[in-house]
């Protein structure tokens, strides 16, 4: 074990000697800071200060002189690739720069971003004798620039009931960005799409039992909060308030509509099967009472004829008497029937009214702000006509079709007999 500690000591002590030999003889040379790989000699153009890396701070001014071995009298300095406002002496190598905001600010120059920037030395009278080499610079700020939360809707809002409250939220990123946001709201709602992430959607449908009547000015207000936060957990609040209005439940009002207009058409329907059989009846009695009309005169008329003769002279004086006879015999057997050919008259206005008011008061467009004025309308035509037929009994069956009942209540002859009469 001791021979090989001291054979090890041996080598490393013979290596030392070896390197310490070439070193003497100039064989050997420590790397140079040059970005070319050819030999260096002593003679050789060199940049003797050099500093590869810089950070410069915003609205600060930065000089730095580069030297050579060589003469600077017969070299010129050169940049490229060099950032805006930075400068170099190209006889003296004296680099300079000026880090205005107004660079960073129009978006020239950013910062924590590494510029690379080549330099070079030429010889003027031989250009084959030259240097290039590169350093870094990085521009940096101290100051903090908050980064905001910003809504695209105005921060007042007023809306109804039924409506869609629909907007993005967008951030305004500053030195750190907004990283997530959090979605908060003055009272809970349910059913509504938050904010998460920049440019992300806010969606609430608002349901129509939200505002009640305890309420003041039947409205209420919601204040939604969207509170962005950094890396670092600096907070930005960005508030949304919404003035809810009361409003018209419109899918409900719309059934309640149509529910009035199939009440109506239905009690429309019956006055009509009771029309028919009111027309058939004083149709029935008219025939009967012309039948008796035409008896009667045609017994008056043979007695006056059979009177002339001799022979038939009695039959001639009875026949006027029984013509006389059936007169009260046809009032007694088929009356006149006033009071069916009034309710007729009265059942037929009365549909003629209710079918003109359901015409009057359709709704119209998708979304009709009348509509529980034309409701209550309907509602109201047909509780009066129902007070004013409340004595009249309605057929609720009958073997025509609505169609055939249509047909038959607007004939001619129909329209002919309840027609007015002017005088």
């Amino acid at each position: 074990m001791k021979f090989t500690m001291k054979k090890l000591f041996l080598v490393s002590w013979v290596s030392f000697l070896s390197q310490i030999a070439l070193s003497q003889d100039g064989n050997f040379s420590q790397p140079d800071t040059l970005v070319h790989a050819t030999p260096v000699t002593v003679d050789s153009l060199r940049i003797i200060d050099l500093n590869p890396y810089f950070t410069l701070h915003v609205d600060s001014m930065f000089s730095y002189q580069l030297q050579i071995n060589k003469n600077p009298q017969d070299y010129f300095w050169y940049l490229k690739n060099a950032p805006v406002g930075l400068r170099i002496n190209k006889e003296n190598g004296l680099v300079t720069f000026k880090a205005d905001k107004s660079y960073f600010l129009s978006g020239k120059l950013k910062y924590d971003v590494n510029y690379k920037v080549l330099v070079g030395v030429q010889n003027l009278g031989n250009p084959q004798e030259k240097v290039d080499t590169n350093f870094t610079i990085v521009f940096y700020n101290t100051e903090i620039i908050p980064s905001r939360v910003k809504p695209t809707v105005d921060e007042n809002l007023v809306v109804e009931e039924g409506q869609t409250v629909n907007f993005k939220v967008v951030c305004e990123d500053g030195s750190f960005p907004v990283e997530k946001i959090l979605t908060l709201t003055s009272f809970p709602i349910g059913k509504y799409q938050s904010v998460q992430q920049c440019g992300d959607e806010f969606n609430w449908t608002i349901p129509y039992d939200l505002v009640k009547d305890s309420d003041p000015n039947k409205q209420k207000t919601l204040t939604l909060y969207f509170i962005g936060s950094t890396k670092f957990q600096v907070r930005d609040t960005a508030t949304v308030k919404l003035t809810i209005k009361d409003a018209l439940n419109y899918p409900i009002a719309v059934e309640d509509y149509n529910q009035t207009v199939k009440n109506v058409n239905r009690y429309v329907l019956q006055l009509k099967y009771t029309f028919l059989e009111l027309d058939k009846k004083l149709k029935r009695t008219k025939n009967y009472r012309t039948t008796f009309d035409l008896t009667s005169a045609s017994t008056s008329l043979t007695g006056t004829i059979l009177s002339t003769n001799d022979n038939t002279l009695k039959y001639g004086k009875i026949l006027p008497s029984v013509g006389l006879a059936l007169v009260p015999i046809k009032e007694a057997a088929v009356p006149n029937k006033g009071v069916d050919q009034n309710q007729a008259a009265l059942i037929r206005s009365s549909i003629k009214r209710l079918e003109y008011m359901v015409q009057d008061n359709q709704l119209v467009g998708e979304r009709d702000d009348d509509i529980t004025k034309k409701n209550n309308k309907l509602r109201d035509e047909l509780k009066q006509v129902q007070v004013q037929l409340i004595d009249v009994p309605l057929e609720l069956t009958n073997n025509l079709s609505e169609e055939e009942l249509d047909r038959y209540f607007n004939s001619p002859k129909v329209n002919k007999k309840y027609r007015l009469k002017t005088r």
